[in-house]
């Protein structure tokens, strides 16, 4: 599954997701990730204020199973989530992409929590809540 995070730095989650000019993107299964590609947006924030800057974040990112953001707001949030990309917001500024891809990884191997397995399914859409718990 791809997974996205709103940066400034490739090391941190802390970009908001309107504004963010960079959201890194990387493949994740429970054996390992990699990194596939940054998203490059810095021309949309030249549209202050304007709701078409977010249209091509959410297009750019509909092919991603989870986004993880510093911070978001409510109309972004309820378009990725209807384009059924999962908006996760971090807990602070300081939290490292590296981390989160490491728990994310040892999290698909064990038991994932209720709202991962829902995103898995509708994913892979393959997968089986048996799959899944063993």
């Amino acid at each position: 599954m791809k997974i996205a995070f709103t940066t400034s730095d490739h090391i941190h989650i802390n970009a908001h997701f309107g504004w963010a000019q960079e959201i890194d993107v990387y493949e994740v299964s429970p054996e390992s990730y990699k990194f596939l590609e940054t998203l490059n947006f810095q021309n949309d924030s030249e549209q202050h204020n304007n709701e078409n800057k977010l249209d091509s974040k959410i297009d750019a990112l509909s092919d991603c199973t989870i986004v993880y953001v510093s911070q978001i707001g409510g109309i972004a949030a309820a378009r990725l989530i209807k384009k059924k990309v999962t908006p996760v917001k971090s807990r602070s500024d300081d939290d490292e992409i590296l981390n989160i891809l490491n728990k994310l990884t040892q999290t698909l191997k064990g038991n994932p929590p209720p709202w991962l397995r829902k995103v898995l399914q509708k994913d892979q859409g393959t997968l089986s809540e048996i799959e899944l718990e063993g």
